[in-house]
C-alpha cells in the first residue's frame, strides 16, 4: 500500500504529521526510547516527544519504565477503529445542538450554490432527504454517464424512501429508472445542459458543463410558481 495512502487515512483520523511519523516509527521500532524514535520518524528530539504525549492521550502508545528509562511502545493499530468510534459518538453527541443551531440559520438564507460533482452530489441527496414528490424538467443523462454508480445508487434511494417522481424529457433522452417514475416526453427541438428538480418548497438547478455546478432555491412561493409551470407541461406533454 501506498505510504501517502496510509498517511492520509491516519490524518483523517485526527493524526498530525509529525503523530503520524512517530506512530509509523514505532510500529516499526517495536518498543523503543525517544531517540530511536526520532531517528526512524525524521523528526527533532522536542517534536517526537511532543507527539508521543498526544499520541499517549489518543491511546495509541503506552510506555514502560525499566531501570530510569522510559520505553514507548505502539498499541495495537485496532485501536483506530476504536479512535473512531469514540469520535462519531462525540459527534452523535452534540448532533442535537448542532441541528438547532443550523436550522435556525438555515431559514436566513434561501439560495445555496454548490460547485462540481460533491456539490451535486450533496444537491442529490437533499431531494431524497426531502422524501416529497420531485418534479424533474429536464435530461438526467449526464448524471448517468459521468457518475453511473452514484446514479445507481441515488434512484435505490428514491426507491427505498418510495419517492414519487414526475419526470418531463425531450424526446429521445434516456431517462434513469425508477419504480415510482412516471415519464412524459417533449418534442426534440433543442438539447439542454440543464436539470431543474422541484421539490417540497426548494428548486434544485442542476448545469451540467464540464464542471457540474447547481443551486438550490428554498422558496415557497417560488417552488409553486415553478410547479404550476411544470404541471402546465405536464398535461400538454405526451406519455409517448
Amino acid at each position: 500500500m501506498k505510504h501517502e495512502k496510509i498517511e492520509k487515512t491516519l490524518s483523517n483520523v485526527g493524526m498530525t504529521k509529525n503523530e503520524i511519523a512517530v506512530y509509523l516509527a514505532l510500529l516499526k521500532l517495536g518498543s523503543s526510547r525517544v531517540g530511536a524514535i526520532s531517528k526512524e520518524a525524521g523528526t527533532n528530539r522536542s517534536y517526537s516527544y511532543d507527539a508521543l504525549k498526544k499520541l499517549l492521550e489518543k491511546g495509541l502508545v503506552s510506555y514502560a519504565i525499566i531501570g530510569k528509562m522510559k520505553y514507548f511502545r505502539p498499541v495495537s493499530p485496532k485501536r483506530l477503529k476504536s479512535l473512531l468510534k469514540e469520535r462519531q459518538d462525540d459527534v452523535d453527541d452534540i448532533m442535537p445542538h448542532l441541528n438547532g443551531l443550523y436550522k435556525t440559520k438555515e431559514k436566513e438564507y434561501n439560495v445555496r450554490l454548490y460547485h462540481g460533482f460533491k456539490g451535486v452530489k450533496t444537491v442529490l441527496l437533499n431531494i431524497v432527504g426531502e422524501g416529497k414528490e420531485n418534479c424533474v424538467f429536464g435530461s438526467e443523462a449526464q448524471l448517468y454517464n459521468r457518475f453511473p454508480t452514484f446514479s445507481t445508487h441515488f434512484r435505490k434511494l428514491l426507491d427505498e424512501k418510495n419517492i414519487k417522481i414526475r419526470h418531463i424529457a425531450r424526446r429521445g433522452v434516456r431517462v434513469l429508472p425508477s419504480k415510482n417514475t412516471e415519464v412524459r416526453f417533449i418534442p426534440k427541438k433543442s438539447m439542454s445542459p440543464v436539470a431543474t428538480n422541484i421539490f417540497g418548497d426548494k428548486i434544485a438547478i442542476i448545469i451540467w458543463s464540464e464542471v457540474p455546478e447547481a443551486v438550490i432555491i428554498h422558496n415557497k412561493a417560488a417552488a409553486e410558481s415553478y410547479r404550476s409551470y411544470f404541471n402546465l407541461l405536464w398535461n400538454i406533454a405526451r406519455k409517448k
